[in-house]
């Protein structure tokens, strides 16, 4: 077993993969177009290739890993590697073991969570936010998704919050992806963007934003296209990059109205692409509409492509430093109990060291527990390490 770690951030237009040591050091890398027909399936098995190819690079196979942490859209529970509604993938309205699917691939433990609130929390702890304590991730690619840092610690809800990209702003306007009307990702979205431009040029609106998708044999408007097809001056893609900005400042900005962070991260495929070129049309749109008369920080994510599967790595590590915690004070308080024994025994008098539970036992007014009460927390200790790693393999 080496001492490297996979991560996986699965796009809605690529599969960035990379493995990386416990110093943090990116040992290798691989990318793949995300599948754009077929269903869940389809899309485990390139995000399977893409890590097996990035570990190849590594020097490594698969099953060596530590373990693999995934980034997944949709609603990605955590405790079941299940993944649903992930509906920016081909097929993928509906559930899918995508952690399970890949353990059986990969030949070690696999972890999931959601992607842009694992990209955010790689921004905070080794990126563009790592000196605020307060954050929103707007994470500009095929949707629109956002991740929440507060009070130094993320937040989740009930389990997905920051649909940023969900926040209505208008009323009964554009479709969105997700069926319902005026979210900002109908605007800003790229695979929304795309479906505005083929609707437009069936209308009679000049673009070459496809024939350029051809050129360069694309399956979809990437953003490389786009930045292109603006480069070329096209009206259309100019047009509808506008309309996206107009959305994203407007969104954002009802965000900060009601969390007052201390800095907006940008990122994401289009907002790699576009953020630097129009941060000031951004920040315009967003000053229209925030209530504070002091604006957070807007920085670009610093992670780039790689923030996703960096981030995703920490969710295995994360579930590694629990069980290591869990298997310490287990060690701690056998040994108490075996030094308790044998003090005893050569002595006749009871000692009670500082074990992990002292503080417990304190409440209950028990200043010396007895061996055999000693005992049974070991056993229970026990039983909580195995159940730990029962779940993480």
């Amino acid at each position: 077993m080496s001492d490297l770690r996979g991560g996986i951030d699965l796009g809605g237009t690529k599969i960035q993969t990379a493995v990386i040591d416990t110093e943090g050091e990116v040992k290798g890398e691989a990318r793949r177009p995300t599948p754009t027909e077929g269903g869940p399936a389809d899309v485990a098995k390139a995000m399977a290739e893409a890590l097996v190819e990035a570990a190849g690079a590594a020097g490594v196979e698969s099953g060596e890993l530590q373990g693999v942490g995934v980034g997944s859209p949709g609603d990605a529970d955590e405790k079941t590697g299940v993944v649903s509604g992930a509906r920016n993938l081909p097929g993928w309205d509906g559930s899918f073991p995508l952690g399970e699917t890949l353990k059986k691939e990969f030949g070690t433990a696999v972890r999931i969570g959601n992607d842009v609130q694992v990209a955010t929390e790689a921004e905070f702890h080794l990126g563009a936010g790592k000196d605020f304590d307060s954050l929103i991730g707007v994470f500009w690619g095929t949707g629109v998704g956002g991740g929440l840092i507060l009070g130094g610690k993320p937040w989740l809800g009930r389990g997905a919050a920051g649909e940023i990209g969900h926040m209505v702003i208008k009323r009964g306007g554009a479709k969105c992806p997700c069926g319902r009307r005026g979210c900002m990702e109908a605007y800003a979205g790229r695979a929304a963007m795309e479906a505005e431009a083929r609707r437009r040029q069936e209308d009679g609106q000049k673009t070459d934003l496809f024939k350029l998708m051809e050129k360069h044999e694309k399956p979809r408007l990437t953003s490389s296209i786009w930045g292109r097809a603006i480069d070329h001056g096209d009206k259309l893609a100019i047009e509808l990059v506008d309309r996206a900005i107009e959305a994203l400042g407007t969104g954002i900005a009802s965000a900060i109205n009601l969390l007052d962070p201390e800095a907006i991260i940008i990122g994401g495929g289009l907002g790699l692409r576009f953020g630097e070129r129009y941060m000031d049309q951004l920040l315009e749109e967003m000053r229209k509409h925030v209530f504070f008369e002091t604006m957070p920080a807007v920085k670009m994510a610093a992670l780039g492509d790689l923030g996703g599967a960096i981030g995703a790595v920490a969710v295995a590590t994360k579930h590694e430093i629990v069980l290591g915690i869990v298997g310490g004070l287990f060690v701690l308080e056998t040994i108490s109990v075996i030094v308790q024994v044998l003090v005893f025994k050569r002595t006749g008098k009871r000692v009670f060291l500082m074990a992990p539970v002292h503080h417990h036992f304190e409440k209950l007014g028990w200043s010396e527990p007895t061996v055999v009460i000693r005992f049974w927390i070991v056993a229970v200790m026990l039983a909580m390490l195995g159940l730990a790693t029962l779940k993480l393999r």
